[in-house]
């Protein structure tokens, strides 16, 4: 149903809270320091309200593989994490109109490595293997181990969901955020969020490397230096508010 592009808030609502697994899951992000609400919210159609449709429904789909990224994937799990908070810290500052919808979008940024580890487990390690014994990047790693990346994958899902622009574009261009014809903002913010969490190594996003910033894409939010800086001081701060998501057992 949550594929549907004409499903209403409250049928969204109504289908999340009748399964109660992923109800709690929704609300336990919902409910974290990592989105800072000041009071309790006790239902998903409250967090409808406060979030709004398109964010609510991209954590719908992280909530699906939560189990999945804080257990075998916990590296991966926090670097998501790290870029959400980043893509938050960002999207505040430029004022953006929706900037939980730009936090959700860095959550969910990577999903795509989550569909292959699930999928297609013995192509995982073999990437892996690829990473630690070649020294490539991830990505370069999936391209000659399967001839395209997670981002295809990742579009793929966009497509199955009807994700929104808001969500997808990000998502899908995170890597090349001059290739997004729409959500260009946000694109950007979410690259330049992979960017400097890579960089401060939080989690781990698939190798040790740090990419290569797309000067042209961070020119589009018209940020100084100076700016960069207190950017990566408040992501210092706020990355201590996304530790009750992180699983210690």
């Amino acid at each position: 149903m949550v594929e549907s592009a004409n499903i209403s808030t409250a049928q969204v609502g109504g289908m999340i809270q009748a399964d109660q697994v992923l109800s709690a899951k929704v609300l336990r992000l919902v409910n974290s320091a990592f989105f800072g609400f000041p009071g309790k919210i006790g239902t998903v159609t409250h967090a409808l309200v406060l979030l709004g449709f398109n964010a609510v429904k991209g954590l719908v789909l992280t909530a699906s593989v939560f189990d999945i990224m804080a257990g075998e994937m916990l590296g991966l799990w926090m670097h998501s994490l790290g870029v959400s908070v980043a893509s938050g810290v960002i999207a505040r500052r430029l004022g953006l109109k929706d900037p939980e919808e730009v936090q959700v979008a860095g959550l969910i940024h990577d999903i795509g490595k989550v569909v292959l580890k699930v999928e297609s487990p013995e192509y995982y390690e073999e990437i892996n293997q690829k990473v630690q014994q070649e020294g490539l990047s991830f990505i370069e790693a999936e391209r000659e181990v399967l001839g395209f990346d997670h981002t295809k994958i990742s579009e793929w899902l966009c497509d199955k969901w009807n994700l929104p622009a808001a969500l997808r574009a990000p998502i899908i261009f995170h890597h090349r955020p001059l290739a997004a014809r729409e959500s260009v903002e946000a694109t950007a913010v979410v690259h330049m969020a992979d960017v400097l969490v890579r960089a401060v190594g939080f989690g781990s996003g698939g190798d040790p490397g740090v990419a290569v910033l797309d000067r042209d894409a961070v020119k589009k939010l018209d940020l100084s230096l100076s700016a960069v800086e207190e950017i990566l001081e408040e992501m210092d701060d706020e990355l201590v508010k996304a530790e009750d998501l992180i699983p210690t057992d």
